[in-house]
């Protein structure tokens, strides 16, 4: 073997190659690894891809030869399989310029599941794989309509969000994903349509607007009940699937498409690699033998979500939230409103995570309680939020609502 690379040998070559394949692999693992942090989160992704992107540049052709994104978007990094049946979406169609459609199913996902079964790389990379996929088919679009197509649309179906997709590490593969989004793809987004938005819809955006451009955010359309008729201002109905107020239906007939979209579903446990998901956690705190510690966490306003995760050392631990009915001093349990009721979790088994909508404002307090232990103290890792509604999208909402047609009685 010699010094050059046109020397060597097919068995070298090929190892050469699975080695520099491998070396492109870590600096991908070293973007999708960031974990969001209380210091400028997205200028901390940004400078990770910009140090890895040479030279930097906005055109996604140039990024395919040059960028981590193009070369790992596809080609020797399949999506696994779990991931492809359960991370739901799906390209439909073209809207009246020609422009791709995507479709980004919510509520039928299973965010622990997916986590069970594929790790955060792995689902931010699917995403990425989304987009370049719509940038191919911009190219052939533009190809067959002899103009350019740049851009695509985004319709975000919300029905079915819940508290389990505020699961703190399923909310940060949509942070990752939209910094990435924004460095990489810069105004390819067209229009971003949600449609059957609940009332925890503002509180979701919130968590991931920050990672999101001004002008992104100002093509973000929330549209009201009258969403399939304001689809097709945007899409033809023959591109869109009855569903979703077209006339699209699969070969069978089937009004859903599902040729064209996953919906995702429950993830089965067959497919779950690990019982749990590492979770670091902020504060700990020792519960003695026969007592109970209180963690107190002021509501301002309705609409807030609180979210908590919780481990334990040294034995099972009994939870509970409750709600003061006295401001200003310490509460016995029997004193306070139960909100969620008190049960015994083997935390020290499995780490607990959950969250409750607050209806109402107050301070709610969460209670770690060992008084049934007259031997054993017990130490609690845990971490507590309270994520706050976006204002100007839940103005939004409550608009809709307020215009919406009284019912004939």
């Amino acid at each position: 073997m010699s010094g050059r690379v046109g020397d060597l040998s097919p068995q070298q070559q090929e190892a050469l190659a699975k080695y520099m394949e491998f070396q492109k692999q870590q600096d991908l693992d070293n973007i999708l690894a960031w974990q969001p942090s209380e210091v400028s989160p997205l200028q901390h992704l940004l400078g990770l891809l910009m140090s890895l992107l040479s030279p930097p540049t906005h055109d996604h052709l140039r990024e395919q030869e040059h960028g981590l994104v193009g070369q790992f978007a596809s080609g020797p990094y399949p999506c696994v399989q779990v991931i492809q049946l359960y991370d739901s979406g799906g390209l439909l169609g073209y809207d009246y310029e020609g422009c791709p459609v995507w479709f980004d199913i919510i509520g039928t996902l299973d965010p622990k599941g997916l986590f069970l079964s594929a790790s955060k790389q792995e689902l931010i990379r699917k995403r990425i794989r989304v987009f370049e996929l719509l940038l191919q088919e911009c190219e052939l679009q533009s190809q067959k309509l002899g103009r350019k197509i740049e851009m695509v649309l985004l319709v975000f179906d919300m029905e079915g969000l819940g508290l389990k997709h505020l699961w703190k590490p399923a909310v940060e593969v949509y942070q990752q994903f939209f910094a990435i989004m924004e460095a990489n793809y810069p105004e390819t987004v067209k229009n971003l349509s949600v449609v059957r938005a609940p009332k925890l819809f503002p509180v979701a955006f919130n968590l991931v607007k920050s990672f999101m451009s001004e002008e992104t955010r100002k093509k973000i359309v929330i549209l009201g009940d009258n969403w399939k008729q304001e689809l097709t201002k945007f899409i033809s109905p023959d591109q869109l699937p009855v569903e979703f107020g077209g006339t699209m239906t699969d070969p069978d007939g089937n009004p859903k498409c599902l040729t064209k979209i996953n919906y995702g579903g429950q993830v089965p446990k067959s497919y779950h690699l690990c019982k749990q998901v590492r979770m670091r956690y902020e504060h700990t705190v020792t519960v003695g033998r026969g007592s109970s510690q209180q963690v107190e966490n002021e509501i301002l306003f309705p609409g807030c979500v609180l979210r908590w995760q919780f481990a334990s050392d040294g034995g099972d631990i009994d939870f509970g939230v409750f709600l003061k009915t006295k401001m200003g001093e310490r509460q016995r349990a029997g004193e306070m409103t139960e909100v969620l009721p008190s049960q015994r979790y083997n935390a020290h088994l499995v780490p607990e995570d959950g969250s409750l909508a607050c209806l109402k404002t107050g301070v709610y307090v969460l209670r770690f309680d060992n008084t049934y232990s007259l031997l054993h103290a017990k130490k609690i890792s845990y971490s507590v939020e309270v994520l706050l509604p976006d204002k100007a999208s839940e103005e939004k909402l409550q608009g809709l609502k307020a215009t919406r047609p009284s019912p004939v009685q």
